[in-house]
């Protein structure tokens, strides 16, 4: 998280990162996982930083948002679910 962003930079963060947790934890629909990405890649538009959030995300949560969004981007059905 970056103490720059403003409450709706945060809102669109948190909405991914809840997204990324629905697909570990019970699938989640592709479009609406896919569309919460787009919203997070203007917030977090550099490498650096998604992959600096990444590794945050990960250590906090066991989940990585690297993995789920090439799963999204592979999958073939309208709901996708992380192994």
């Amino acid at each position: 998280m970056d103490a720059d962003w403003s409450k709706t930079e945060l809102v669109t963060v948190i909405t991914f990162y809840q997204a990324v947790e629905q697909a570990y934890e019970q699938g989640c629909l592709v479009a609406k996982f896919l569309t919460a990405y787009q919203a997070f890649k203007v917030v977090v538009p550099g490498k650096a930083d998604e992959k600096r959030l990444d590794r945050e995300f990960k250590q906090a949560s066991g989940y990585s948002i690297y993995r789920a969004v090439q799963a999204a981007k592979k999958a073939t059905k309208k709901q996708f679910r992380m192994e």
